[in-house]
């Protein structure tokens, strides 16, 4: 190898191309299996703390080549067969049946790797059979791309029992930055869409990048600050913080160029101190392969577990002290 370093390209066209070279493997997935069912803890609207039920599921890879996303993964690239995505909640559903039973599961999320109302990774045909067996839940959380909210949502949300709400990737308020990303999205186009679920009576959560390529560390925490203001501006009643991670191919080429940078830990904790202080609404941080953002494996449990304190309460907790890399 010549170590030479690819660059990233500046047209549309030309970064689809680029983010397609540079992928990782896909994995095998089964179209009638959910890739994981568990059971995680949430600030509630009202306070407190609600349990969710949340099923990662097979889907159609999204027509979108995001350079950051890795979800591709759990996808298959033709659309998903009619039935697959009920067979696939029904398999989850039978996994919690005991939990469920106990009364004490209020939300499921139903993340398809992709967007729930691309009819091509959840069928139309579907809707019904979805709403019936998820009928038993007070809200009901599914994943979209700004672009794809449209009147089928509201067909959607008139066949649940429950409330719902949509969580999309808003990723970043800076536009140049916004646009480098590759999701052909605009911040208007985000506006304009959570607006419309606002004002049909449909939850908006949104999902902002910690640290995205093409920005600066030093200046993280003031974008994510930023980014959040801007989503509850937009309507939005919980804001969900990424850490922006590498592992899908394109990530680990622009971390060789220097346009990505890896956000440390202590990025993440200030990122998310400055959301829940600001006290527009809910703000949480994704613990998800979090340890991959460890410095310190001497403090780095106490760290993550003052994270998920703070997920839960919304309030600030006291700061984690590590005599081995001097934190406090």
């Amino acid at each position: 190898m010549s170590g030479r370093v690819d660059s990233y390209p500046s047209t549309r066209p030309g970064r689809d191309r680029w983010i397609l070279k540079h992928r990782s493997p896909r994995s095998k997935v089964d179209p009638w299996r959910p890739i994981s069912v568990a059971i995680e803890n949430e600030p509630s609207v009202k306070g407190g703390i609600e349990r969710v039920l949340v099923m990662i599921l097979a889907g159609s890879e999204c027509p979108w080549r995001c350079v950051m996303c890795d979800l591709w993964k759990n996808t298959i690239a033709e659309p998903m067969p009619q039935g697959a995505v009920p067979a696939q909640i029904r398999a989850g559903l039978a996994v919690v049946r005991g939990r469920l039973e106990a009364g004490d599961i209020g939300a499921v999320k139903l993340y398809n790797s992709g967007s729930f109302f691309d009819r091509h990774s959840v069928p139309p045909a579907d809707y019904q059979a979805i709403a019936q067996l998820v009928g038993g839940f007070r809200r009901v959380i599914v994943e979209c791309h700004p672009n794809l909210v449209d009147s089928a949502v509201l067909k959607f949300r008139d066949l649940i029992q429950g409330k719902l709400e949509i969580a999309m990737g808003l990723e970043t308020a800076d536009p140049d930055v916004l646009a480098k990303l590759n999701k052909r999205l605009t911040l208007a186009q985000f506006a304009r869409s959570a607006r419309f679920l606002v004002n049909n009576g449909i939850d908006v959560r949104a999902f902002v990048l910690i640290q995205p390529p093409f920005t600066r560390p030093e200046t993280a925490v003031d974008d994510a600050v930023d980014s959040m203001h801007f989503a509850f501006e937009c309507g939005a009643s919980i804001v969900a913080l990424i850490p922006t991670r590498a592992g899908n191919g394109a990530m680990e080429e622009l971390a060789a160029s220097g346009d990505f940078v890896r956000p440390r830990l202590a990025t993440v904790e200030k990122a998310l101190e400055a959301g829940i202080q600001s006290r527009r609404g809910r703000v949480i941080a994704d613990l998800w392969s979090l340890e991959q953002l460890a410095d310190c494996p001497a403090c780095f449990g106490a760290r993550r577990s003052r994270l998920e304190k703070m997920n839960l309460t919304q309030s600030i907790q006291p700061p984690t002290a590590c005599h081995a890399c001097g934190a406090c």
